[in-house]
């Protein structure tokens, strides 16, 4: 041995040392920098799943103030129509009262004089809201908009309420009151608590000017304190739509991560949050059971270390020992449930695991040899072959791709491949290693949630946030095609006497068949058939004219009295029938409306085909004939 070998051998353990330290290092490195990535993974997560929960939250605030406000409508249409007479008061003190009893979530509904007096809601006399911040609003601005107010306490029964008010005018145009609506902060705080994101989360709807309208838990405690003069009113990085948010909780003291979602139509904002603490308990046991085994792993290895720098002339052991740790890997890779396969780059299948028979239904030696895309479905194989020629080119060096793929048993099924580029010693690309895994479970659920979107759950036909959405497309289709637009309201007639007298259940079954009645009237490719609320649904009919939508709204109506479903608290025909409404119009003739003059027209014309005596069609152009003779009623 030359002097310059031994002195390369006399260096090789402090080499060997070295080496060993730096592993060590950088495995202790490498854990803590991968721990604290699975924290803000659980962080990230969380604020994730408060955005999701704040997104539907407000949804919900939203569709409820949307409840409100359609009743509100329907009310100062009515007023400013018949005007504020006894007769008029007492109908339409019926109906609010029917209204709310249908619908949990209206608290109250009043009518309200230029004086600030009370036309309705009884117990309430000589109460009067002159001074009241949307009376003064709506006294003073001439504006028809919604007016949300904060959170007050309902002279009713002292509860808390959000109130909803709009400006009603006499016939010469000036102020003729207001009509106003509330939903319960109590309702709202218990919806809230459906949604179990934590043992010490809470979530609360706060008013644009800094009052808490509704919480949970603890509603009553915090309800209409004011919290204008935190962060997220004066903060100017916070005044945005949206966004993640930790902070100390002022109202606890708890550390929280969060999500705040401004609502883009009213003056609110929902905030969900989750305690900190509490989120990262779990990430921080496992964290510490992890990295106690990496610090055995450590010791192991210096350990190990020390006895290869001292038997470093074992290296003949050493091989052996990367032998079997190779081995072990391959046995850990032919024990994996997911299935690992490795294409040439003739695009043939060199190597397949045994997971095959699980995934696709194939032994590893029926498909090793064969094209290694041979089982995509045609419509996604082109997607999955730009990729694969993307990576056997070097632009990519690995990829995801999703997509459908024959099965031997099952006909088809859905998988996800992970895909990464395979390199010889020379750099040079020798091939594409693909990891593939059956998610065709999880496709269903997504397809399954989708539906349900959607969907009413009760009859089967589309929800009113279908619809909504529905009504929205088709007003634009027939604006930009220039064609016409039908709509036809549908209310079930004394619809909660037949609850009261039959049952719920019964009350369930008579909806589903009614909507089945409907349903098979809305018969062309482009017609829409939801339940719009309650006992209530709506027929969304494109491309129609005023006789075609009177036509499809009478045969709905003979259809469900021709059911002959029993209904004896309806003392006019002794089975059940329904009110039809109709409205048409062309948008393109129509700029200053938009989708809600079509429902307000039918709506209105629904309600005239109730004051004429219910079971009758009535479309909008007959309104103002029928009026005298409802009136008279």
């Amino acid at each position: 041995m030359s002097a310059t070998q031994r002195a390369g051998w006399s260096r090789l353990p402090l080499r060997a040392a070295a080496f060993v330290v730096l592993t060590c290092t950088t495995i202790l490195g490498v854990s803590g920098w991968r721990e604290w990535a699975a924290r803000d993974a659980v962080l990230k997560g969380a604020e994730t799943e408060m955005a999701n929960v704040a997104r539907s939250l407000t949804q919900h605030a939203e569709d409820s103030l949307d409840l409100l406000d359609s009743g509100v409508v329907g009310v100062v249409s009515r007023l400013e129509m018949d005007g504020t007479g006894p007769t008029t008061i007492a109908k339409l003190g019926t109906v609010q009262e029917a209204r709310k009893k249908a619908i949990a979530r209206i608290h109250s509904l009043a009518i309200i004089d230029d004086k600030g007096n009370w036309l309705t809601s009884p117990g309430t006399i000589g109460s009067t809201f002159s001074d009241d911040a949307f009376f003064r609003y709506h006294q003073l601005s001439p504006k028809r908009e919604a007016y949300v107010g904060g959170p007050v306490k309902s002279l009713l029964d002292g509860e808390w309420v959000v109130p909803l008010s709009r400006r009603f005018n006499k016939q010469d145009g000036s102020f003729g009151g207001v009509v106003l609506a509330t939903i319960s902060s109590k309702y709202l705080s218990h919806f809230y608590e459906q949604f179990e994101i934590g043992r010490n989360s809470s979530v609360a709807l706060t008013h644009g000017d800094g009052l808490i309208v509704a919480r949970y838990p603890s509603n009553e405690t915090f309800v209409g304190r004011s919290v204008a003069d935190k962060p997220l009113f004066r903060n100017p990085s916070l005044q945005r739509p949206s966004g993640a948010y930790h902070f100390k909780s002022p109202l606890d003291g708890a550390e929280r991560v969060s999500f705040f979602k401004r609502s883009n139509r009213y003056p609110f904002f929902l905030l969900a949050t989750v305690d900190k603490d509490e989120l990262l308990a779990p990430w921080r046991a496992a964290a510490i059971s992890r990295m106690l085994y990496v610090l055995a792993l450590v010791m192991l290895i210096a350990i190990i270390g020390g006895v290869l720098v001292r038997q470093l002339h074992r290296g003949q052991h050493m091989a052996v020992a990367l032998v079997e740790k190779e081995a072990h890997f391959r046995l850990l890779a032919e024990g994996s449930s997911d299935m690992v396969t490795r294409i040439g780059l003739d695009e043939r299948l060199r190597y397949v695991s045994p997971s095959s028979v699980r995934i696709v239904g194939w032994r590893p030696n029926q498909l090793i040899g064969t094209p290694a895309l041979a089982g995509i479905n045609p419509e996604d194989l082109p997607e999955v072959q730009a990729i694969v020629d993307a990576m056997k080119r070097g632009e990519k060096e690995e990829a995801r791709v999703t997509y459908r793929n024959s099965h031997r048993q099952k006909g088809e099924v859905w998988l996800e491949s992970t895909m990464r580029v395979t390199r010889k010693d020379s750099g040079r690309i020798d091939g594409v290693v693909a990891i593939s895994r059956d998610i065709t479970e999880h496709k269903k659920l997504e397809t399954r949630l989708e539906t349900l979107a959607i969907e009413d759950s009760l009859t089967g036909l589309a929800n009113r946030r279908r619809f909504d959405e529905r009504l929205k497309e088709e007003w634009a289709r027939a604006y930009r095609d220039r064609s016409s637009l039908g709509l036809l309201m549908i209310d079930v007639d004394h619809f909660k006497a037949y609850n009261d007298e039959y049952g719920h259940p019964a009350g369930d079954a008579c909806l589903r068949r009614i909507a089945k009645i409907i349903a098979a009237e809305a018969q062309r490719a482009g017609d829409l058939a939801a339940r719009y609320g309650g006992e209530e649904f709506a027929v969304l009919l494109p491309n129609i004219d005023t006789a075609g939508c009177a036509l499809v709204g009478e045969r709905i109506r003979s259809a469900i009295h021709e059911a002959g479903l029993i209904h004896r608290t309806n003392p006019a025909a002794g089975c059940v029938t329904a009110s039809v409404g109709g409205a048409t119009c062309r948008p393109a003739l129509e700029r200053t409306a938009g989708v809600a003059s079509l429902v307000e027209a039918a709506d209105r014309a629904l309600y005239a085909a109730k004051d004429a005596g219910r079971d009758h069609l009535v479309m909008s152009g007959e309104v103002t004939n029928l009026l005298p003779r409802a009136s008279g009623q």
